[in-house]
């Protein structure tokens, strides 16, 4: 199976995982301080079409920070005075509650409040009104609600991921909830799909498509499926990336021999070169401030990663111990590098601190790790592995502590892209 990997040696890259992913999420590891929380099933959620309780709960235990406790036993809405003294009883520190009422239009009024439990306060709530499709998507922002209220960091349940599937010999570039549900499909081809990379302002997909029997850079919106071909130069167009302000990218093309880095407008015009050596440069992503480029290179003899300034100059190696390391992912405070380091056979996700002296760390005990991205906070990273057979995708705490494995039911996943804020 070709994978990300075999960029470096051949060029290619990884003709991503394909069908009607639905998954189930398994979350494994403890964390060093989880706060203990308990969110009761919302009144007449039942007579909803999704379980708007459980999928909150299911965002916070994702995210490493939070610890659930039963509390479905328990009739609460917004509306309840609960008794904080029996809620410390059974240890709990946090309690959210809320409620649902279909209206007359069809949409559902969904409102939440939460209390501090150990202060005995009141920290507020919302009320909105959602189309019965919307559900999940008002779940996740209720997850996001009690996820900034309660660690003082924005949450991320609300934003979307990409990545492609492959089953029954057709590969499928698909958009989904941060958890992996929800998905709808963006491009279907039997030819390979990889390399999705978002637009800043999450409005748009950039990614390589071999349906005209070579690599070339499409981008396209999301919304609409819209697209628009950005490079199809001679050779090889590969690993796009996008400028944190949109209006510019990053790829690797082959048009003047080699494969090189090179710098063009988000509709593929005005192309300049970036780097000029005689090595395989790939796999560029721009740090979050735009200044610097953080790219691939077998320039060493073997694949390490380097980063040069958004303007050219010199190339920088960043890493030095193991002599395989690839997939480049920079955290959005520009602090940690994740990657995928290959011990024998052996490839694992690691990040590394980019404070002079730092160490790499290896996050995962799997043996098949791929493409890392962050998540627009810089608290998760979603990457792709194998697990008992098949390709899966999965979230860990950037201590390595907390996991959720998002299993795929009905086809191999790969090619993982977190999205940005802004839906």
């Amino acid at each position: 199976m070709l994978n990300r990997r075999t960029l470096i040696a051949a060029g290619l890259g990884l003709p991503g995982a394909a069908a009607l992913a639905q998954f189930r999420v398994e979350i494994s590891g403890v964390g060093a301080t989880q706060l203990p929380i308990a969110v009761t099933r919302f009144r007449d959620e039942e007579k909803a079409p999704q379980p708007v309780a459980a999928i909150v709960r299911a965002d916070l235990e994702r995210s490493g920070y939070f610890r659930p406790i039963d509390g479905n036993g328990t009739a609460l809405d917004e509306t309840s005075r609960p008794v904080m003294s029996d809620w410390r009883a059974k240890n709990v520190d946090a309690l959210a509650a809320g409620s649902m009422l279909k209206l007359a239009d069809g949409r559902y009024d969904v409102r939440f409040k939460l209390w501090d439990v150990v202060k005995g306060s009141d920290l507020g709530g919302q009320a909105s009104a959602v189309d019965p499709a919307d559900l999940r998507l008002a779940a996740h922002r209720i997850a996001d609600i009690i996820y900034e209220k309660l660690t003082g960091d924005r949450g991320v349940f609300s934003t979307r991921i990409a990545y492609v599937t492959k089953g029954g010999g057709r590969y499928t570039l698909r958009v989904a909830d941060a958890d992996g549900e929800g998905g709808q499909v963006a491009l279907n081809s039997p030819e390979p799909i990889i390399s999705p990379s978002w637009s800043p302002n999450g409005l748009e997909l950039a990614y390589v498509s071999f349906e005209n029997q070579k690599a070339v850079i499409y981008a396209q919106e999301v919304a609409t499926g819209k697209r628009r071909v950005v490079a199809n130069f001679r050779g090889s167009n590969s690993a796009p990336a996008w400028a944190p302000d949109g209006s510019t990218m990053v790829a690797t093309l082959s048009r003047e021999g080699g494969s090189q880095l090179f710098l063009m407008d988000r509709n593929g015009g005005n192309v300049r070169r970036l780097t000029s050596s005689s090595s395989i440069d790939t796999e560029p992503v721009f740090s979050a401030d735009g200044k610097t480029i953080y790219f691939i290179s077998d320039r060493s003899g073997g694949p390490q990663i380097y980063r040069v300034g958004a303007g050219g100059g010199n190339p920088e190696r960043i890493t030095f111990v193991g002599s395989y390391n690839v997939s480049p992912a920079i955290s959005p405070d520009g602090r940690t590098l994740a990657y995928i380091s290959r011990s024998g056979n052996v490839f694992r996700l690691h990040t590394l601190d980019l404070s002079p002296g730092a160490q790499p760390v290896a996050l995962t005990d799997t043996v098949d790790d791929e493409s890392p991205s962050f998540a627009p906070n810089g608290k998760l990273i979603i990457y792709a592995t194998r697990a008992d057979g098949r390709d899966v995708l999965m979230t860990t705490t950037l201590d390595g502590r907390i996991k959720a494995r998002l299993v795929s039911t009905t086809a191999d996943v790969r090619e993982p892209a977190w999205g940005p804020y802004g839906r």
